[in-house]
């Protein structure tokens, strides 16, 4: 693997998964193809959770309430991804739980208005998530805790990758469709780099177990989601990306929290 290359669709993942500035030196001779890219999102993923662990730390150690540093760590998290991963889960949501048939539910998640079944769908995601993030607090040190959010972003950002390769585009004139899709090599890279990185932040801190048990649910949760989305959409949208990702960091949390 050539390391400026990779570098450079580290940059690339991170101004697509986040509002952070990269340089323009990384986009020479970029076409806007993410079929590569995608490897680096587990590492991208990490990257963008550095800063809310880091505001989690602080709080942590200023001895704030845990439940209120989870919520204030997910709130600069939302703001950090310019809340991508949110609108897709809210929108798939909206889709999949009110369409009444493929072309409805992908007519419902192109309008951007949100309705009952997203505005449902991102209230559970941020208490879920808020919750687990607190209860791993109370059972861990403050950086091991800490750790914990760029690791789960490392795992949810692998899922996202295994969702784009194992589906095809639901529409082929769609945005998904333009960036093209991650081959089997790529999308085991990004797998394998997910599990390395994961395993860095959280085994020191957490133990073996609790690594394991994440992993497991991040991968088992986005296995049936991609299920039920070749079901009802028979593809990949830029909205299910989104809620994989959601929904893998949810159910990784958790078991992260289960598992102490």
């Amino acid at each position: 693997m050539n390391i400026g290359t990779y570098a450079a669709d580290i940059a690339r993942a991170v101004a697509f998964l986040s509002r952070i500035p990269m340089p323009k030196s990384a986009f020479t001779g970029f076409d806007g193809k993410l079929s590569r890219v995608a490897r680096a999102f587990p590492a991208a993923g990490m990257l963008i959770g550095l800063l809310p662990a880091l505001v989690l730390l602080i709080m942590l150690g200023l001895r704030a309430d845990r439940l209120m540093s989870a919520l204030v760590a997910l709130a600069v998290q939302a703001i950090v991804t310019g809340a991508l991963h949110e609108d897709g889960l809210a929108d798939c949501a909206d889709g999949i739980g009110g369409g009444r048939d493929r072309e409805h539910s992908l007519s419902i998640m192109k309008d951007s208005r949100i309705g009952t079944y997203g505005a449902i769908a991102l209230i559970l995601s941020f208490a879920i998530r808020a919750a687990a993030i607190a209860a791993i607090a109370r059972g861990a040190a403050p950086l091991a805790a800490a750790l914990a959010l760029p690791a789960v972003a490392c795992i949810s950002r692998s899922a996202l990758v295994w969702h784009w390769q194992r589906l095809p585009p639901a529409k082929p004139d769609g945005v998904a469709a333009a960036v093209g899709q991650p081959s089997e090599g790529i999308m085991q890279t990004a797998l394998v780099s997910a599990c390395a990185l994961a395993a860095l932040l959280i085994w020191p801190g957490l133990g073996l177990l609790p690594l394991v048990c994440a992993l497991l649910a991040g991968g088992l949760t986005v296995m049936i989601f991609t299920r039920l989305v070749r079901s009802r959409l028979g593809g990949h949208t830029g909205d299910t990306l989104g809620a994989a990702a959601q929904i893998s960091e949810a159910a990784a949390l958790c078991a992260l929290a289960m598992a102490l």
